[in-house]
């Protein structure tokens, strides 16, 4: 006798509609062909001034309009995916045929994600994360459905109700919601931590580069306009000084404007939520909104990590360790956020209602001891003084002035601070309890992280030892695992202290490389 729990059964009329082929809503011939165009925009505007001597430039530039726009279409007909109870299957291309098959056993995630677009038109974009993310698979992607059915396709493969997904039908009864638990929502204080992200710098920066490059090639002067011309004069006839004083301040304003915007346009409405079906639900977004549900039993861990900046204001955010999700690629963008910058407070707390053992969050550290210390400061000051000396060796070549050789000395005590810093940040411990086994390992100055990993989430150790490591009877514990960056190191650990580490987070494992067999 089977003593295998028996399948729930499906009525058949319901699983033959699951399995019909389905196409992307109708609505996306808008989208489609006004992606193509803002991606093919440089291309054309090249076309338009290479055609210009001809004259034929703008016949040219609108049949490249008119290819983008079939092409665009095209994507409809070509595409169609259908929901099977063990498959989703996409089939796409005309020229190129191709059809995606993932077994449903094999969801790790599910991305919901509308830009302005989109969302004006009540649509979303789906990707169905399947664990292999990280290595150049994004999954399958559906761009672009409605948002009723994305929603419904979500909870079909995560939250597994068995329900058929497809397009919304007139008169039909609204779908069940799982009850949810909040973890976390925004809170209007939480904004004072954009400024500390420095996001504006780069965005900032991007535009600078962009205006430059456009100035440049177009051969316009910018001291022709009136208020650029008043900046430039105002600069030049400034003190050096003053003139870099005012550039500073004029950037330090930007850049604080820039991120505080950004963190908005990022983070607002978010919240974080637990579902009943096991699964974490996170959504964010005032423009481009973005959802990411994440199957608990796929969480097997956190980091809480700390930018220098955010450091300083005594904030930090939490990232999940999971399969399924990108995570080289920047982990904001790669939906492996938890919790947006916040008070430290706040981020610990998140940590511990994720996490199948908070105690992870709060447990002291094992300090790395005097010769991890010494390897922070001969690393830090080792470097700073052979810069040095090098600058004063081209001084003495008369290659650069005595000044800068001089300023180069302000490396050491740089140096000094940076070493401190980084020993601090070290330290390992192993949290146990009823709730389970999780390996905790921090480290970092510029950007210090605390990262927790159950014991169901390693799959097994690597000790690697450098030639100084080994003179100094140290090494680096590193768990692979398939989770976030499928390897998390705890550096400049004693030898000794690594191989207890890795036993007593799975027993057993490193006994047959320990013992010493009898002869």
């Amino acid at each position: 006798m089977s003593t295998q729990p028996e399948a729930a059964a499906i009525p058949v009329e319901e699983v033959a509609e699951s399995e019909q082929w389905r196409r992307l809503s109708p609505r996306m011939l808008v989208v489609h062909p006004l992606q193509e165009l803002i991606r093919a925009a440089p291309a054309l505007l090249a076309v338009l001034v290479a055609g210009a001597t001809s004259g034929r430039g703008p016949w040219w530039s609108l049949g490249g309009v008119g290819l983008l726009v079939v092409l665009g279409v095209l994507r409809w007909f070509t595409t169609t995916y259908r929901i099977t109870p063990r498959q989703v299957q996409v089939r796409k291309g005309l020229v190129r045929r191709q059809v995606l098959t993932v077994p449903t056993d094999r969801v790790r995630t599910v991305d919901v994600d509308a830009q302005a677009l989109h969302r004006i038109l009540g649509l979303a974009k789906v990707t169905v994360g399947t664990g292999r993310s990280d290595k150049g698979h994004e999954g399958i992607k559906l761009d672009s459905l409605s948002r009723d059915a994305a929603e419904r396709l979500r909870d079909e493969l995560l939250h597994r109700r068995g329900r058929p997904v497809a397009e919304e039908v007139p008169g039909a009864a609204p779908a069940p919601v799982d009850p949810e638990v909040v973890l976390a929502a925004l809170e209007p204080r939480w904004i004072k931590f954009g400024p500390f992200t420095l996001s504006g710098l780069v965005t900032v920066g991007i535009v600078g580069a962009f205006i430059s490059r456009l100035l440049s090639e177009t051969n316009i002067e910018p001291d022709r306009f009136g208020p650029l011309k008043f900046v430039i004069h105002q600069l030049s006839s400034a003190p050096l000084a003053q003139a870099i004083a005012e550039v500073v301040v004029v950037l330090i304003v930007v850049v604080v404007v820039a991120s505080t915007a950004g963190y908005v346009l990022a983070f607002w409405n978010f919240r974080l939520t637990r579902h009943t079906g096991g699964t974490l639900h996170v959504s964010r977004g005032a423009i481009n909104t973005r959802s990411t549900t994440i199957e608990e039993r796929r969480l097997h861990g956190a980091e809480i990590s700390e930018p220098l900046l955010l450091r300083s204001a005594r904030g930090a955010r939490v990232l999940a360790i999971t399969t399924g999700l990108r995570v080289g690629r920047g982990a904001e963008r790669g939906g492996t956020l938890l919790l947006p910058p916040t008070p430290r407070a706040e981020s610990e707390r998140v940590a511990r209602a994720v996490l199948a053992n908070p105690d992870a969050v709060d447990i002291d550290l094992v300090p790395h001891g005097a010769r991890a210390r010494q390897r922070r400061y001969n690393r830090a000051l080792g470097l700073g003084a052979i810069l040095a000396a090098l600058a004063f060796v081209l001084w003495a070549l008369d290659v650069i002035g005595l000044g800068i050789a001089v300023a180069t000395l302000v490396l050491l005590p740089i140096g000094l601070l940076l070493a401190a810093d980084r020993y601090r940040s070290l330290g390992h411990a192993v949290a146990k309890s009823p709730g389970g086994t999780v390996l905790v390992g921090r480290q970092g100055s510029l950007v210090r992280r605390r990262v927790m990993i159950s014991r169901e989430g390693i799959i097994g150790w690597n000790v690697r030892q450098s030639f100084f490591q080994r003179r100094a009877g140290l090494a680096t514990l590193i768990a692979t695992t398939a989770a976030g960056h499928q390897h998390y190191e705890i550096l400049d650990v004693e030898l000794g202290e690594a191989l207890r580490v890795a036993d007593s987070v799975l027993p057993g494992l490193v006994t047959p490389f320990l013992a010493r067999p009898e002869s």
